[in-house]
Parts: C-alpha cells; structure tokens; sequence
C-alpha cells in the first residue's frame, strides 16, 4: 500500500512540474517577442518571470535592458542591488550591469566606480574575464573591456587575450592595435592562420574608408623585416595578395617561402587553379612552369603538366578561340604531352580536351574521331573515363553532322551509368539533342523524367529546357521561331557562332514580337562572349534586365552580367551591382549561392581554393 501511494505521489509531482514547463516555455517566447518588437513594457515583467525560474543571466540583461528602455532607472538599480545581495560575494557581470545604468543616469563618477568593482571582484579565470568583457561590450562600454583584458594579462599566467583584445580594438577602430593582437596571435601559434584572416576580411569589410588594407601591408611588411623566421607573416601576406588578386605578388611570396619549406607545391597548384577560374591565365602559368622547373621527379611534376594544358586550353577557348594559329600551336603541345605522359588512364582528361580542340575549334573532327577511338583501347579504363571518352566521341559526332551516330553512344552510356550522376548527365545530352533535331514533344518528355535527378544541376537543367520548350511550342503544329531557335543552338554547339547568330537574326526579323525575344539576346550574349567581345554581351544582357526584368531569365541575364563584369571586364563596382541584385531582387534563384561566395570574395573575404582533380576541371560542353 505503501508502496502504492508513493508511486501516485511520484506521478502527481511529475504531472505537476510538466505543468510547469509549458507555461514557462511560453513566457520565453512571448517575453522574447516582445523585446524584439520593441514592447518593453509587456517584456520587463514576463523577463524577470523567466530569469527567475531559469537563473539564466541572459534573461536577466534583457529585463535591464528594458527598464533602461523605460527609463526606470531607480527600479534597474533596486534590482540589481537585490540581486547583489542574495551572494555572499559581489558577482562581475551584475555590478558592469549597475555601472551601466547609472552611466544612463549621467552619473559618470559612480558609474566608474561600480566598473572598478566589477574588476577587483572577477576570478582569475579566462572564462570569466571573458563573460565580463562581453558585458562591458553589450554595454558598448569598449575601453573598460580592454581595460579588463589588460588586467587579465597580468593576473593569469599566460594568458594574453589577443584575439579578444582585437576585438575591442575593432569595435574602437584602433586598428593598428588589432594588427598587432592579431599578429602576436598567429606569430605565437599559426594554427590560429584561419581565425586570424576570418577577423581581418570582417574588419577590411567594415573599414568604410578602405584605409585599413593600406595600414595592415605597412605593418606586416615591418615585421617580416624585423622576425624573418616568423612563417605564419609571410602566410598572411600571401592571403592578403590573393584577396588582392594579386596572384603575380602571391607566387613570388609562395616561391620565396617554398625555398624555405620544400612543402608550398600544393598551395602554389590552388594559387594557379585560383587564377584559372579568375582568368588571370598568365599567372596560372607562370606558377605551374615554377613546379615544372623542379624537374620530373617532384611528386607534383605530373598534375602541374596537366593543369598547364588545360590552363592554355582555358585560354584558348576563352580568350582567343578565333586564333587558329594559336589553336594549331595548342594542338602540338597536346601531342607532345600525350607523347610524354603516354595513353593511359591519367591522361584522359588531357586526351578529352585535346579531341575538342581538334573537332570544335581546329575543325578536324575525323582526328579527334581517331584519337578518341584509340582512348577506348587504353588498358585499365574505369567505368567513368570510358563514359567520359564516348560521351566525348558523341559529342564530336554530332558536330560531324552524325546525330544518330552519336544517339548510339549516348544510349550506350546510359546503360553503362544507370545509377549514377553520368548517366543522367547523358540522358540530359540525349534529350537536348533531340531538340536539335526538332523532336520538341519527345524531348521534353525525356527532360521531364529528367527533373527527379539526384544531380541538382542536371534536374535543374532538364527543367529549364523542358519549360523552355513547353512555353515555346504551338499546339497547332507550327513551330518554326522554335525550329530557327534550336537550329542555331546546334550551331553554336557546334562553335559554328556566325552561321548561329544568323539564324538568331531571322528570329528577330521574321518574328519580332514572339516570346522569343529575351532568349535571343540572351543567346545572342553567349556567342558574343564565346568570341571575347564583352562589351556586345553587357548590351544584350542589360536589354534583357531592363525589358524583361520579372521573366524567367532575368536571373540568368544577371548572373552572366555579373561573371562578366567580374572576370571579362574587370568592373568591380558593376560585378558587386549584379552579384547583389540577385541576392535580393531574386533570392529564389539558383544563383544566390554562388553569387553571394563571389560576392564576399569582390569584398575581400576570399579563402583559397582546395585543389581539384583533372576530372572536376572538365569543360561543360552544353
């Protein structure tokens, strides 16, 4: 019986506190709701309801902070004076809050005494220094908290609070003073390399009148003077360099730092990719010729071989994809590497990018036809690299003018990829090649299935093409701007962009007023930028934002706005314009991700790259 009833007794007790809970949960959000809408009046009450059932100092500061708001300054210090009393000894955090308010009562000299108390009354420990001087800088009481820093310095052994300190020195815009914290910290450890850069891009971007960069070259530059053997400087002022684009400045630091270490061969390859992907190709050079120059037998040797090819064969197609006499001299330099290197698995990626060039760019198709053919025969083929070359090989087929052909090797690669990403991406090259050839319903029926892929960027171009032909075909049969449209898509896959622009002009003067006019321009910007003339394509892609600004393509339009500025023209001001209003005036584009990266990166906050293998550089053909 006993028994009994203290198991009832048991079940009331926890139904009870259960009760308890909810109400308390409620307060918490309501109370929070309130301080955040500025309802100080209904929050100060339900504040210290819940400070008072939690002992949750953070509920605590909030109830000050409204009275402060309130203006109920006496009832602020009654409080607090409450508080003060219910411990034996008196606790930090509690008297900076006093000191607080009676700063906002304009009572300085007893305000200053209170924060004087807070600092004799805090233990010598780093987790309470800290917790303090977050109190002081909620109070946005800055010089009291490096005050307390200092003190900090003297009373724990070894403890020197600098990344906190630089902190406080952000907040005073003291910025030679957060230099030094911050240079102490990463010359005492470098492991502190990343949080050290991190705070210095926050502090670039918050310095409104750019004198910051300036003052931080000067005081890194003294000090690598005055301790040379300090590594983690020199780390510094390569970062500051890339952040800079200066990737000239950076791999002469690397070098000078890799004669030192023996081990920069890896930062100098992410360096050169860094300068790829910025279209900085002489500099990209410039550092892969530094690890060719240490001969082959440096375990780096092979991937700075390959990535040089493929940074000539970027600049090639990027640049100058006319020059057929540069396109020739490429040529031979893939030959020679494929004689150095040797057909093997390693070098597919190279033999994929020269076939391309032979077929799209130097018009010799039956030769990239042969050389991908001999690739099939390589000894040791992964499942993905044979997938690689006869999609390839399909690909040349199509530009040969041999589609069906080229349908073979696709479904070929389907079959051999059903349940993975390439096979998708293969299906999505099938379909598209469907709509070349004017087969729009039977396309889109592939593009459709297409749009549950696992791989985002495959469903989210399998849906782009298929609404672009849903919005687009006529149900009565008649579907000649969409003929012209695919026909010149064909041509300029095939990198025949005069004979494409011509069939993007009939477009426009047989049907001027068909729907398809922003994908024209926007068609119209690629072939442009295919043949480096920037400015043309700013032009169609300004028409397009201006025109059709609430259109399915106005992300796009700015997206390609944006990366040219950036990377063709070199327009800083204008690429962060683009890059912003996508962020905002299209945040549900695919876009914003990425925009915001390039973004952060235009303002200074760019990390370094990881290296990418051969395969994560390959040219999107499509």
């Amino acid at each position: 019986m006993n028994r009994f009833l203290v198991t009832i007794l048991t079940m009331f007790l926890v139904f009870v506190a259960a009760g308890q809970v909810i109400p308390d949960q409620t307060n918490v959000q309501l109370a929070t709701q309130y301080y955040n809408n500025r309802e100080f009046e209904k929050a100060a009450p339900l504040l210290k309801e819940v400070y008072e059932t939690s002992k949750n100092r953070y509920y605590y500061r909030l109830f000050l902070l409204s009275l402060a708001e309130l203006q109920r300054y006496d009832e602020a210090i009654d409080d607090l004076k409450r508080e003060i009393r219910k411990s034996r000894d008196p606790q930090a955090d509690l008297l900076v809050h006093w000191g607080a308010i009676l700063k906002l009562q304009k009572n300085d000299s007893e305000a200053t005494e209170r924060y004087q108390e807070a600092l004799k009354a805090i233990p010598s420990d780093r987790a309470s220094y800290i917790n303090t001087a977050n109190m002081f800088l909620q109070w946005r009481e800055y010089e009291w908290a490096e005050k307390l820093y200092m003190q900090g310095r003297k009373q724990i052994q070894g403890e020197k609070f600098h990344s906190e300190l630089a902190s406080v020195y952000l907040y005073l815009r003291n910025y030679s003073q957060m230099l030094d914290e911050l240079l102490e910290l990463v010359k005492v450890d470098e492991k502190q390399l990343s949080r050290v850069q991190s705070s210095l891009s926050s502090a670039m971007y918050l310095d409104i009148e750019n004198n910051l960069k300036d003052e931080f070259r000067t005081i890194l530059l003294r000090r690598i003077q005055s301790e040379p053997d300090v590594i983690a400087y020199n780390r510094l002022l390569i970062w500051f360099f890339i952040q800079e684009r200066q990737f000239a400045a950076a791999l002469r630091q690397y070098v000078a730092l890799d004669r030192r270490t023996g081990a920069e061969e890896p930062h100098i390859l992410a360096l050169a990719q860094m300068a790829v992907n910025s279209q900085n190709f002489a500099e990209a050079s410039s550092a892969y010729d530094y690890i060719l120059s240490k001969g082959t037998n440096n375990p780096s040797w092979t991937q700075a071989f390959i990535y040089k090819l493929h940074s000539d064969y970027m600049y090639f197609t990027t640049i100058k994809p006319d020059d057929k006499e540069y396109g020739t001299l490429l040529s031979g330099r893939f030959e020679e590497g494929l004689k150095t290197l040797g057909m093997t698995p390693g070098s597919v990626f190279l033999i994929r990018e020269y076939a391309h060039l032979l077929a799209f760019y130097l018009e010799k198709p039956q030769d990239a036809t042969r050389l991908l053919e001999s690739a099939l025969e390589i000894k040791g083929l992964r499942l993905m690299e044979m997938s690689e070359i006869k999609t390839e090989l399909a690909d040349v087929y199509i530009y040969s003018g041999d589609p069906y052909e080229a349908i073979l090797l696709y479904s070929q690669v389907i079959d051999l990829n059903r349940n993975n990403n390439i096979g998708d991406e293969v299906k999505l090259k099938k379909a598209r090649l469907g709509y070349y050839m004017g087969n729009f319903s039977w396309a889109a029926a592939q593009l459709d299935v297409l749009k549950a892929s696992t791989s985002k960027l495959t469903a989210n171009d399998a849906m782009e093409l298929a609404l672009f032909i849903h919005n687009h075909s006529s149900e009565d049969s008649v579907n000649a701007p969409l003929q012209y449209f695919a026909e010149a898509d064909l041509l300029f896959f095939r990198n025949k962009n005069d004979e494409a622009m011509a069939a993007l002009d009939t477009i426009d003067q047989l049907f001027p007023y068909h729907s398809l006019v922003d994908d024209v321009l926007l068609r119209k910007a690629k072939i442009y930028l295919k043949l480096n003339q920037p400015q043309l394509a700013v032009e169609m892609l300004e028409r397009i934002v201006k025109d059709f600004g609430y259109d399915l393509l106005a992300d796009d339009a700015l997206y390609m706005l944006a990366e040219t500025y950036n990377f063709r023209l070199s327009q800083k001001a204008e690429a962060l314009d683009a890059y912003r209003k996508i962020m905002f005036d299209h945040s549900g584009s695919i876009y914003v991700p990425d925009a915001r990266e390039k973004y952060r990166a235009l303002q200074g906050e760019t990390p370094e790259p990881a290296i990418p293998a051969p395969g994560d550089l390959k040219d999107d053909l499509f």
